[in-house]
């Protein structure tokens, strides 16, 4: 059986700058997968490659085992898609927006739209564009949600919104999940706190690839900062910590982030004598800054061999030909109707998108 959202050898180019450079990806059914990365890494274009809104110039990207850029409208109405720039037309009221948009989707939840409404306190007649940015971005959740679709595709679901707001948001996410039958999420968000609640798996995207995917729960319960701490005043030359991504010296303190999935991996180390070790958890977000510290050149990292503990190699892949890392906005300028196009590489645009205004857009 195909996996619901797959990407292989996918490449987009922006007037000779490259933002997806040979990504690979495949969220299987039912998983919640967060997309992380530093401003620039290729997830919004990502995203949109995935949405048929951009065409790639190399490489493939399907949802439900099909190209987007050819589905069919009864294809479409089983995937939902929450931009990151986008809004509903600010004349329209949460109840004119419901109503019009049960015309394009055949499972269609009314019921569902007026709890979450009411939910995140949304007035259902009042126009949108009276609302607060925040509110307007949880209108576009409340119509993405309401349409129960098989896959569900969020850009920063959760930007502008207070901690409070955010957190019935992922708590509504779950919830609204839950209600449906292997719906697969695909989020990407700079919000690590939020992916580490909601997501069952992560991604890590820099420069237009993934560089390291597991388990949530497996980081969780494996990724360690390990310190070690040798007599003398310098760490003994050769010395390393098993299962090492990345190892910093000072003096004779020899700290690592290392995956430690059981603690004898490190007995060899406490066989030395005078050596202390101490372990500590990270959470995602530690593990993403230590990742990406700027004094890391080209991301080396420290460690055994080519392949890290999740598959993926010991340093980062750099773009072809050295090209330099700067990035296009790519955010959708419109919540409902035909999402905005650019000219690719070769200046031309995408293909017509229907012009019939479609909610899965917002």
């Amino acid at each position: 059986m195909n996996a619901p959202i797959t990407a292989k050898g996918l490449t987009k180019t922006f007037r000779g700058v490259v933002a997806v450079n040979g990504l690979d990806l495949r969220v299987e059914r039912g998983m919640v997968y967060g997309l992380i990365g530093r401003n620039g890494a290729g997830k919004t274009t990502t995203l949109r490659l995935l949405m048929g809104l951009l065409r790639p110039d190399a490489g493939e990207a399907q949802l439900l085992g099909r190209d987007w850029w050819t589905a069919t409208a009864a294809e479409r109405q089983r995937v939902a898609y929450v931009a990151q720039a986008g809004r509903p037309p600010d004349w329209m009221a949460l109840e004119d927006l419901s109503r019009y948009s049960a015309h394009f989707f055949e499972r269609w939840d009314r019921g569902l739209a007026r709890e979450l409404a009411g939910r995140w306190e949304l007035p259902w007649n009042r126009p949108l564009g009276r609302l607060s940015g925040g509110h307007q971005r949880l209108a576009a959740l409340v119509v993405a949600l309401s349409a129960r679709p098989d896959v569900l595709l969020l850009d920063e679901p959760a930007a502008g919104l207070d901690p409070v707001s955010r957190r019935d948001l992922l708590r509504s996410l779950v919830e609204a999940l839950l209600r449906t039958d292997g719906c697969t999420v695909l989020l990407s968000t700079h919000l690590l706190a939020d992916v580490e609640r909601l997501a069952t798996h992560v991604g890590i995207l820099d420069r237009g690839r993934i560089v390291g995917s597991g388990a949530v729960e497996d980081w969780q319960r494996t990724m360690r900062r390990v310190q070690v701490v040798y007599p003398g005043v310098d760490v003994p030359a050769g010395a390393e910590v098993p299962g090492a991504l990345r190892s910093t010296r000072l003096g004779p303190v020899l700290t690592a982030i290392a995956r430690v999935s059981d603690d004898s991996q490190l007995d060899g180390i406490r066989s030395v004598p005078g050596v202390r070790v101490n372990l500590f958890p990270m959470t995602l977000e530690e593990l993403f800054v230590e990742w990406f510290e700027p004094g890391v050149v080209d991301g080396t990292m420290s460690g055994p061999g080519t392949l890290g503990p999740y598959g993926f190699w010991g340093r980062f892949g750099g773009l072809a030909g050295d090209v330099p890392d700067h990035r296009v906005g790519n955010g959708v300028t419109s919540a409902i109707g035909p999402a905005g196009r650019e000219r690719d590489a070769n200046d031309t645009e995408p293909a017509p998108y229907p012009e019939t205004a479609d909610p899965r857009a917002d």
